[in-house]
């Protein structure tokens, strides 16, 4: 058992609880800047030690490091540095977040990088698990707020509906096949003739407990309560680490064990995708909440990014990946302007407290303005990017039909992405924000840096993804 494969996700268990340990000896009101600074550490030493790790598989096959596996833990590492670095600023406020906010999205974290490196059903759920509860707790974090609480529950009830579909898709894929690992699970199908119903519907409820974590229509009900009444620091985070994740299994089962199925759930992917697509778009339009306008966004995006998996090509899996890449800068880089939003202390989150923002702090409005036009996919913006290659591997793969809902919700989601920036430049001004806090400034110039240079990274971005994607097919 080469338990080395693991040194990241052990490094960042044991630095958790380390943490954790040192948070409760310390004082309350003066534990959350150590918990948080030694959370990114920790998770930047567990991101060198993934970016430097050999391939293999381990753990009794149950454990798999691959480029894919790397890729994706990368990327959720990556989310979750932004988010803490953003919590640091936003718990300069008069709602400080608990010093434990850092340590579970830390744990959070830990859980997705296991659903990274999944080779089995059971190590999928503990992963899932692992970074859902903690996620269960973040929501509802801020005990004082009935919005929080009410995010919490639901999130906490939806969450564990999608864990017990999940589940039963799984113990159906295991009847079938009489083992819980992805090879020989795929080994079984590859030998079968007339794939059993059972099986079908097994991968179907697989599909639909992952897509409750992706919030794909029509399993989205969730997102926008949770988006709205968790803390921003929260919401980043979850429409990032936990997202990427939740791909990274869909992606690893659907064109791994079940990749020979494809014909079977390639039809399920498109409508998920189309509908996801078109209904992120519509419901955006009436937002008056930017968090609930970024939500129903998300959902949209989700869709997007679909369209990869319903390709089922490795050219597909490539343009998933890179959008995810694309969508992480843009979407922190929203978040952190929504983090910088501030009146006296308090927050305020509707699109109408943006307006004249592009005269009262131009650099903020400015990273708002790029991030939004990188949404609609304006070149050379790091969204077009995203958005070219998705598009072009449904295109490839006959999707003809799918390409088409893609350029329409697009259309339709450029008009309250502009709504946005209309408001920033053109509105009359409203009082200015409080000066944001250091961490919150930085974060947002970085990434609408990045997204403005993401042209730059294209090319080590897509061979990494395209490196990743083989990796998983082969």
């Amino acid at each position: 058992m080469n338990w080395t494969l693991a040194l990241p996700e052990i490094v960042l268990a044991v630095s958790g609880l380390v943490i954790l340990a040192a948070g409760v000896l310390m004082r309350k009101e003066e534990a959350f800047l150590p918990s948080a600074t030694l959370s990114v550490a920790a998770m930047i030493v567990s991101g060198f030690l993934v970016a430097t790790s050999s391939s293999g598989v381990g753990y009794g096959d149950v454990f798999v490091v691959d480029a894919f596996a790397r890729f994706i833990k990368l990327l959720v590492i990556a989310g979750g540095v932004a988010s803490i670095t953003l919590s640091i600023g936003y718990s300069d406020g008069k709602s400080a977040l608990p010093f434990e906010t850092p340590i579970l999205m830390l744990f959070s974290t830990l859980g997705a990088m296991i659903m990274a490196s999944s080779a089995n059903l059971m190590t999928l759920f503990v992963g899932l698990e692992l970074s859902s509860l903690s996620i269960y707790i973040l929501c509802a974090i801020e005990r004082d707020r009935v919005e929080a609480a009410e995010a919490g529950l639901k999130y906490f009830i939806l969450g564990s509906l999608a864990s017990g579909l999940l589940l039963y898709g799984a113990s159906l894929a295991y009847g079938f096949a009489g083992t819980m690992e992805f090879a020989p699970i795929a080994v079984e199908i590859n030998g079968a003739g007339a794939l059993p119903v059972g099986l079908v519907i097994g991968v179907v409820f697989i599909v639909v407990g992952l897509a409750f974590k992706l919030s794909a229509v029509p399993f989205h009900m969730w997102t926008p309560d949770v988006y709205q009444g968790s803390p921003t620091p929260v919401t980043a985070f979850m429409a990032g680490a936990p997202k990427f994740a939740a791909f990274a299994l869909i992606l690893r089962v659907m064109m791994g064990p079940f990749g020979a199925m494809s014909p079977r759930w390639q039809l399920l992917i498109e409508v998920i995708s189309a509908l996801s697509m078109l209904f992120g778009a519509l419901a955006a339009i009436p937002q008056r909440d930017i968090k609930r306008l970024m939500a129903y966004s998300s959902i949209g995006h989700m869709g997007y990014a679909m369209m990869g998996l319903a390709a089922a090509t490795p050219v597909g899996t490539r343009g998933t990946l890179v959008y995810l890449t694309t969508y992480l800068v843009m979407n922190v880089g929203v978040f952190g302007v929504i983090s910088a939003m501030r009146r006296r202390g308090r927050e305020v989150t509707t699109v109408a407290d943006l307006a004249g923002l592009g005269r009262t702090n131009p650099a903020m409005a400015m990273v708002m303005a790029i991030c939004m036009f990188s949404m609609i996919g304006v070149p050379p913006l790091a969204g077009f990017f995203g958005k070219f290659m998705v598009f072009g591997a449904a295109w490839n793969a006959g999707l003809y039909g799918l390409v088409a809902v893609g350029a329409l919700s697009a259309v339709i989601g450029a008009f309250y992405y502009l709504q946005v920036v209309k408001v920033v430049y053109f509105d009359a001004s409203v009082a200015p924000f409080d000066k944001p806090a250091p961490s919150i400034a930085f974060v947002s110039a970085a990434m609408g840096l990045a997204t403005v240079l993401f042209l730059l990274a294209l090319g080590p971005v897509s061979e990494a993804a395209g490196a990743a994607a083989k990796a998983l097919v082969g």
